[in-house]
């Protein structure tokens, strides 16, 4: 699959090692610019390129960054992408640490990742967002194995979740539907499914127990 992940963080940089490591054809970027992306692509042979390109004939497009800087990528950020390509986002709300409060999300209730959505204009499938990025190099798993740890996948178009599903699978754990994108609030952090290193059970479990109420230190 040809998928490029823009941002190259914890969570980007692990991607993209698993990802090459599986045979993916991936084209990464960071806002710093490709240059500074030497080193992970002799590492991967992924292909650094500037933020404008990342999309360029992906299947997927992974979004990886701050949450407060969304709305800064190009308009077109995702021009030239695959017919029917789908957007996975990892992305979480931290308004005190790091992105400063976002009404839209506080006083008008989105969801993160359907704030998100509207920025890129694009529909998203919210995955890997509660993950601890060391976990996708070391916790992989074969199917059916009783340590294989399972993640929640939100997202309003079936054909697109199931897409991020099976390359969820592919990487080594399990994964259970957690709703549409209004429902994602169940995999928000601070909620029980939120860093959860467990079984397809638990997070179902989890994620049925999650409240809908922000939490105070989640709020601006």
């Amino acid at each position: 699959m040809k998928i490029g992940i823009i941002g190259a963080g914890n969570i980007g940089g692990n991607l993209t090692r698993r990802l090459t490591a599986l045979g993916h054809d991936v084209s990464v970027a960071n806002s710093r610019g490709p240059e500074t992306l030497s080193a992970l692509a002799e590492e991967t042979g992924a292909t650094p390129v500037p933020v404008s390109e990342a999309a360029r004939d992906a299947e997927l497009v992974v979004v990886t960054i701050p949450l407060k800087n969304v709305p800064d990528l190009p308009d077109d950020v995702l021009a030239g992408a695959a017919e029917g390509f789908v957007v996975l986002d990892t992305g979480n709300y931290y308004p005190r640490e790091r992105d400063g409060r976002i009404s839209a999300i506080e006083d008008e209730g989105l969801t993160e990742s359907r704030w998100t959505e509207r920025q890129l204009g694009h529909p998203v499938v919210k995955a890997f967002n509660g993950t601890y990025a060391q976990d996708i190099l070391d916790r992989p798993r074969p199917a059916g194995d009783p340590e294989r740890i399972a993640l929640p996948i939100a997202g309003d178009d079936e054909a697109a979740k199931n897409t991020v599903r099976a390359l969820v699978d592919e990487l080594g754990f399990d994964t259970v539907d957690a709703g549409g994108i209004d429902d994602s609030w169940r995999q928000q952090p601070d909620t029980p499914v939120y860093g959860l290193r467990a079984g397809v059970d638990a997070v179902t479990k989890a994620l049925a127990e999650a409240s809908p109420e922000r939490p105070a230190a989640f709020r601006g």
